[in-house]
């Protein structure tokens, strides 16, 4: 097969995948989707201020519906609670558990043992470069769709 960025990227990506498919604290956590990870990861991430819905809507792109589905479900398996905030009574602000802060310490294990079996070898350096080619590829592959929408 002829080396191509498309095709090396494509197979590191499955390699990746199954790597965390394999992750030692996996089957800890495997009961949770995607989403409910990626929204705990947020919640985390921004756990230094208050986060409501519509943060959560905004950041992942999803409806109201789709949020208020997706945090009543995080909700019913004890991964989050709504609290009522004091300056408005009807605004509540999504709050992680000690399940959901457990689940995040779990995650954070893997995904910390994910980025230095890749990087291994790496000087910081190259590190650095690595990243910065990645965004590139993103921002071109980005620009490119920008580009195609104001063809037509």
């Amino acid at each position: 097969m002829k080396e191509t960025v498309h095709n090396e990227l494509r197979s590191l990506s499955h390699l990746i995948y199954r790597f965390i498919e394999n992750l030692p604290n996996k089957k800890k956590i495997d009961s949770m989707t995607g989403t409910n990870g990626c929204i705990i990861g947020y919640l985390t991430e921004n756990s230094d201020h208050d986060v409501f819905q519509k943060d959560i809507e905004k950041a992942f792109g999803i409806t109201r519906s789709t949020a208020s589905k997706v945090i009543n479900l995080m909700e019913q398996k004890g991964l989050v609670e709504r609290q009522s905030v004091s300056c408005d009574a009807r605004l509540k602000k999504i709050v992680m558990t000690d399940k959901s802060k457990a689940v995040s310490h779990l995650m954070a294990e893997d995904m910390n043992l994910v980025e230095s079996v890749l990087t291994e070898g790496f000087s910081p350096e190259e590190k650095k470069a690595l990243y910065n080619y990645l965004k590139r590829m993103k921002q071109n592959l980005k620009n490119y769709y920008t580009n195609e929408k104001e063809e037509f």
